[in-house]
């Protein structure tokens, strides 16, 4: 079963809000779908994304993934490649023109489980079948009203963790953040912040002490320093034992490693490049230290959530992309429930490939109106 063609499909379309946190805003949703085909007829799909400017146009996308990438993927098994550990060395350690890398994994692991008949989550050998999902707003720019409108929509459909984004010049304005979340929430209900590294190490100690004294409790504090600031956020989980500190979505395979060795973290952040959260997984787990699944592309790092022993926690975060596939990740009653399907259990929509591919970039002004978000439907 040997991969023998590639199909890519470029999607840009507006975003149904805001989103965006202390250092960075967007408004708008580059993305295109890679498709691997095996000779079984099996397909493996992944998201190419990019967050900040626009994906060029789809014919420079395949020219730049025919080039750099294909070569090593033609005739190739998929089960096999996602095994493969390279060794990168000089001029060969770089990255490719385009993000391909977490679409890469997705894709072969997603082909490679098919190939083989199992969930993903399976084949990665989980145990259970869902994860507690918290609420993550995404929120540092929408005004009060909006914040508290989706908050109080995530509580009212099941959700009973919460993530905000802090971080803020005017600090006050924190405070006040956690004071609204705190008035559409129900009582008990655990709350995380993400500073997204917006503050120094002394500061962030005055602050979450003074977070603490204002009566906010904390699950835990998100990437509150710069991520290579290995000592300082040792420092921080030791002067603040009253909650937690989360880093490492920043931080590649390596990175994390080092991150675990200095003991800087209490719960490591990963994301959605299944074999390097596979391999620091379980560096992590041989370590006792809990591991948090980030934002993933349509949640499919809940297939990595699941299968992993270290894991409480799978963030959801409302963003429009349940067009883009026949079938969402199933979130109810504040869990994420992994696909029994085989494979991730994501098949691109027909209906998304005709109505919303988009192969030439577009103005960010002739977008026209977001996909419909039917998770965030305030009017329900």
């Amino acid at each position: 079963m040997s991969i023998v063609a590639f199909r890519i499909t470029r999607f840009q379309f507006a975003r149904d809000r805001v989103i965006g946190d202390s250092q960075v805003r967007a408004d708008d949703a580059n993305v295109a779908a890679l498709e691997l085909v095996s000779d079984s007829g099996q397909v493996g799909l992944g998201f190419i994304q990019t967050l900040f400017s626009p994906l060029p146009d789809q014919t420079e996308i395949e020219r730049v993934f025919a080039t750099e990438v294909w070569p090593g993927l033609e005739g190739q098994k998929a089960i096999a490649l996602v095994h493969r550990v390279n060794r990168p060395r000089g001029g060969n350690q770089r990255a490719t023109s385009l993000p391909f890398h977490e679409a890469l994994q997705v894709a072969l692991w997603d082909l490679a489980a098919k190939e083989v008949g199992l969930p993903l989550h399976t084949l990665l050998g989980s145990r259970r079948n869902r994860v507690k999902a918290y609420a993550s707003g995404l929120d540092f720019h929408l005004s009060d009203e909006d914040y508290q409108a989706l908050f109080a929509h995530a509580a009212a459909i099941g959700y009973r963790a919460f993530k905000i984004k802090v971080g803020h010049a005017d600090f006050e304005r924190d405070l006040h953040r956690l004071t609204l979340l705190k008035q559409v929430v129900p009582a008990g209900s655990e709350v995380m912040i993400d500073a997204n590294e917006g503050w120094s190490s002394k500061e962030a100690l005055m602050k979450l002490e003074a977070i603490r004294r204002a009566g906010h409790d904390l699950l835990w504090v998100e990437d509150p320093i710069l991520r290579h600031d290995y000592e300082g956020l040792r420092t921080l989980r030791h002067a603040a034992p009253w909650t937690q500190i989360n880093s490492g979505e920043y931080l590649d395979l390596q990175g994390k490693r080092l991150l675990l060795e200095a003991h800087g973290t209490d719960i490591l952040n990963v994301h959605g490049q299944v074999s390097d959260v596979m391999r620091i997984g379980w560096l992590a787990a041989d370590m006792g230290i809990p591991v948090s699944l980030g934002n993933t592309f349509l949640e499919v790092g809940v297939h990595m959530a699941v299968a992993l022993p270290e894991v409480e926690w799978l963030e959801y975060s409302f963003q429009n992309f349940d067009h883009l596939v026949d079938e969402p990740v199933e979130i109810r009653d504040g869990y994420a429930y992994a696909p029994d399907r085989p494979g991730h259990g994501l098949v691109l929509s027909e209906t998304a490939r005709r109505d919303w591919s988009r192969p030439k970039l577009l103005p960010r002004d002739q977008l026209g109106a977001a996909p419909a978000n039917p998770r965030l439907d305030l009017t329900k």
